[in-house]
Formats: structure tokens, C-alpha cells, sequence
């Protein structure tokens, strides 16, 4: 079973680096090369906006999954502040993230139409460090996997997250070694499955919102992990709603049912007995 390793922050995408030119706002961090990349193919200013915030976006699934990954790490080494630490940095980039809604939201729909055809089948959902994300937080359902399989030899982040244990998955081993009867079953598994809620989990969750003083660090874990949960839900339900002011009933790019399979990924929640507990509370 494949151990997920706190890695160097470079380049999610194989191939070498080149060391980074003298200091300086501009070459320090390439911001010349990272204005050239934003190159529309209409004379629209509205598809120079569409991928200048897809642009951010993207680098927000990265810095959103830095923060993870380094939460993951820290509750491996049983290091509770500073996986909390890293959750609240999460946290504080998933707003962030909602807000660039704003921006794709202030292109009207005839605007959008007039660009869109250029776009052909290329859609948000081919995001490899959305995947990435999405998979370090626990979200491998099959289909997913089998999507991502074809860019795993090019993003090897992605292809160390297939097999990887997930935020969640080292949640319930910390859990476990803190003494709660988390069932040793979950903690061997299987990470390339999609994980499966489980009762014992959900009484075990029960236990801690039932004596928060008695699990003060189970309990500040939990409410961070649900307020990732929760910023993660919404940034899918603004898409929901932006994707249907622009499109309507139209397929998505990407070949899906466009509004209603965004409908349909909008009821998954991260963290599952986190949320169901709450009914018998």
C-alpha cells in the first residue's frame, strides 16, 4: 500500500524545472510568461476574462491543495495545530475560490455564446489539479479514477493520489490512535476505493460533539474538516448556478448533462459521517 509523502512544492507536472532567473517582481516569479499565457482566440475582452480567471482558479486548486496535503502530513505525525493550521489556510483559499464566480458571473450569456464554440470539449471537469484536489480529499468514485488514469504518467501528483490515503483516511487513523474504536478495517483499506461511510465512524463523530471539552483536538479537526466540506459544497453549487444563468439546459463542454449533472455532484459531501451525525446530535 502506497504511502503518500510529503513532497517538495514544485511543478505538479513531470518534466525538469528550471531554476527561476535573479529576484525581481517580474522574474522572480515569471509574472512576463504568465501574462503570455493568457491568449485569447477571439477579439472578445469576455473570453480574455474567462481565461484569465480560469487561470486563477487553477492556481487556487493548487494553493488549496498544498494546504491539504500539508494537513494530511501534519495529522499523520499526530501534530494537531499545525494540522489545524493548514485547515484554516485551506479554508481561508476555498473563499477565495467561490469568489471567482463573481468574476465568470458578470459575463452575460450572449457574451459567453459569443466565444464558446472556441472551447470545443475542453471543460473544468479535465482539470488534473482539480482531480488531484478532489482525490486528496477523499472523492475517488470510479469513474473519476478511470478519467484520470489517462493523465496519470504526465501529473504525478495526480497519479500519487489515486493510491494515496486522503485527508479523511488519515483523520480516522489519528482518530484511531487517539483510542477511538474506529474500525481497524478502514484504516488498512484499499485507498484507490471510494471510501464508504461507516456507523462506527458516525458514533464515533457522536462521541466527540457530545463532549467537545473531553476531545477539544478531535473536536477543532472536525469542525475545520467540515468547514472544508462546506466551502467545497458551495464553490459546487455557485457553479451550478453560474453554469445555468450562462447555459441553461445545455450539454456541458466537457460532454455532460451540463446543469443537471453539476445538480447530481452538488449532494456529495466530503467527510460523510461528519454530516450525518449531526441528525442524531
Amino acid at each position: 500500500m502506497t504511502e503518500h509523502l510529503e513532497r517538495p512544492l514544485t511543478c505538479p507536472v513531470a518534466g525538469r524545472v528550471e531554476p527561476p532567473p535573479a529576484p525581481g517582481y517580474v522574474t522572480y516569479a515569471r509574472m512576463d510568461r504568465l501574462h503570455e499565457l493568457a491568449a485569447p482566440r477571439t477579439e472578445s475582452a469576455q473570453e480574455l476574462s474567462f481565461i484569465l480567471l480560469s487561470h486563477v482558479k487553477e492556481l487556487l486548486f493548487r494553493m488549496v491543495y498544498v494546504d491539504v496535503d500539508q494537513a494530511r502530513a501534519r495529522l499523520r505525525a499526530d501534530d494537531v495545530d499545525q494540522a489545524c493550521r493548514a485547515l484554516e489556510r485551506t479554508v481561508r483559499s476555498q473563499r477565495i475560490l467561490v469568489t471567482t464566480w463573481e468574476g465568470i458571473n458578470a459575463i452575460s450569456a450572449d457574451e459567453f455564446l459569443a466565444f464558446r464554440d472556441i472551447l470545443g470539449d475542453a471543460s473544468g471537469v479535465q482539470s488534473f489539479m482539480y482531480r488531484t484536489l478532489e482525490f486528496a480529499l477523499g472523492n475517488k468514485n470510479p469513474a473519476m479514477v478511470e478519467t484520470a488514469s489517462a493523465q496519470a504518467d504526465r501529473y504525478p501528483d495526480l497519479r500519487a493520489e489515486l493510491s494515496a490515503p486522503s485527508l479523511y483516511d488519515e483523520t480516522l487513523r489519528y482518530l484511531a490512535r487517539r483510542g477511538h474504536p474506529v474500525p481497524e478495517s478502514l484504516c488498512t483499506r484499499d485507498f484507490r476505493e471510494q471510501y464508504a461511510p461507516d456507523p462506527a465512524v458516525e458514533d464515533v463523530w457522536l462521541t466527540i460533539y457530545r463532549a467537545p471539552r473531553s476531545h477539544p483536538d478531535e473536536y477543532r479537526v472536525a469542525e475545520l474538516l467540515t468547514e472544508v466540506a462546506f466551502q467545497f459544497s458551495q464553490w459546487r453549487a455557485t457553479h451550478l448556478l453560474v453554469v445555468e444563468r450562462k447555459l441553461g439546459r445545455k450539454p456541458g463542454t466537457g460532454g455532460t448533462d451540463g446543469v443537471d449533472w453539476l445538480r447530481a455532484v452538488s449532494e456529495h459531501r466530503f467527510f460523510p459521517e461528519l454530516w450525518s451525525m449531526r441528525t442524531r446530535l
